[in-house]
């Protein structure tokens, strides 16, 4: 019989924590605050707040089901032990590696941009190429990867902290109204729901956890402390960018943040550029191992061609790797940032909505299962942050035009048909 592998646990707190804010400050920060900017003005850290909002009451209800069911393809799992349907377990899955696959392809589009501007190039093949690289690094292992991310996410860092230094030492125009609201508040949660974006990434956390040392605990540390430290820093940098040269400029430029940074120190634009480019590529890694993973843990369960649950000497599932790597690809040829970040913000959603449910679901199905981890404010069983994390993900459904509505349905449905398929 031929060798059966398993997937290697080398992560540590430190390594899970810097793969979280590695992700969380990737194409989002970069790309999307002009858009964001230009939806609700000044008021723009105001948007990044309640993502932040949603993000920690959700990410509580992670920590939580992460330290009872430590496994890849986390939603997945936590929703099929809570509503025990196979069928809608698959669905949330679906969605989820659908949303990763394409924020994979469009934020390596968006690498391929910054390149193609500093030395010349045809996006398309950069895109692909960079996609090729980075499914060719995941297949090497967790470990690399992880080398990768972490060098990746401090040079991330430090270009924010560089935005925030120049603002705060620098220049910075301290008279600006940050209040103001260009559209008002209903501008304030459409530039939410769009810079939401940003944000993802926090829950990927939770699809590493078979690769985590001691993942019960280490896993709801580390979803915790990369959503706060990138929230601190988001906010910081909205504040400061708007501070040094005023939304209609963000709004207005293709590189808000080096816009931001050239107003005040020559020519440092390039530096910005260079390191988003770090920035870009370290999101697309971590999606595809994310998209793997999900992949993986799904086969693994039967609800996925078996294939896909093989893993090879190198410890990591190689035909999941091979198929978010070639999905992707294709994925290049559909463009647009502010339509796919849109249409993978809104199947965000929808699986945080589930996962906030599951833990509901599940306070009163398995009460006396081990929890290493408990979201904090309960009435007796009946835990608040996944009522309020739900009720704030339900409500922000509400935020999307139709056409991308349309879209997720149109995926939705190609699920449905792909369930059905695969139990005949």
């Amino acid at each position: 019989m031929a060798k059966k592998y398993k997937l290697k646990r080398a992560l540590g707190l430190r390594d899970t924590t810097l793969y979280g804010i590695g992700i969380i400050l990737g194409a989002g920060i970069y790309a999307l605050l002009g858009s964001g900017a230009g939806v609700t003005g000044n008021s723009i850290w105001i948007s990044f707040a309640l993502s932040a909002v949603i993000a920690i009451l959700t990410g509580l209800s992670y920590a939580e089901l992460s330290s009872m069911y430590p496994k890849e393809a986390a939603e997945y799992n936590y929703t099929k032990n809570a509503v025990r349907v196979r069928s809608v377990a698959f669905m949330v899955g679906w969605v989820l590696i659908i949303s990763v696959i394409l924020s994979a392809s469009t934020v390596a589009i968006g690498f391929a941009g910054y390149l193609s501007h500093l030395i010349g190039g045809e996006i398309t093949l950069i895109a692909v190429g960079l996609l090729a690289i980075l499914t060719f690094i995941n297949y090497r292992g967790i470990k690399e990867s992880s080398r990768f991310n972490t060098v990746s996410t401090l040079i991330e860092v430090s270009g924010l902290v560089l935005i925030i230094a120049a603002a705060i030492f620098i220049s910075g125009n301290v008279n600006t109204d940050f209040f103001e609201m260009k559209n008002g508040f209903a501008g304030v949660i459409s530039a939410t729901a769009l810079i939401f974006f940003a944000y993802i990434g926090f829950e990927d956390i939770a699809n590493v956890s078979e690769e985590t040392k001691n993942a019960r605990k280490v896993i709801p540390k580390a979803l915790m402390l990369s959503i706060v430290i990138s929230t601190i820093l988001y906010m910081l940098v909205s504040v400061s960018a708007v501070a040094m040269v005023g939304s209609e400029r963000l709004a207005s430029s293709k590189a808000p943040l080096a816009e931001a940074i050239s107003s005040t120190i020559p020519n440092a634009g390039i530096l910005m550029s260079l390191i988003a480019l770090f920035s870009t590529s370290n999101t697309v890694l971590i999606m595809l191992v994310s998209g793997s993973r999900i992949m993986y843990g799904m086969s693994s369960q039967k609800d996925f061609p078996k294939a896909l649950s093989r893993i090879c000497r190198r410890g990591t599932p190689l035909y999941a790797v091979l198929a978010t790597g070639a999905f992707s690809i294709v994925g290049v040829f559909i463009g647009g940032l502010e339509t796919v970040a849109l249409f993978t913000t809104i199947g965000i959603f929808i699986s945080y909505l589930f996962v906030n449910i599951s833990l509901i679901i599940l306070r009163y199905r398995e009460p006396m299962k081990k929890r290493p981890f408990k979201a904090p404010l309960n009435v007796g069983k009946f835990p608040l942050v996944a009522f309020l994390g739900a009720a704030t993900c339900a409500a922000m459904l509400l935020y999307f035009d139709t056409t991308i509505v349309m879209m997720e349905a149109a995926v939705i449905a190609i699920g449905a048909v792909a369930y059905i398929m695969m139990k005949r």
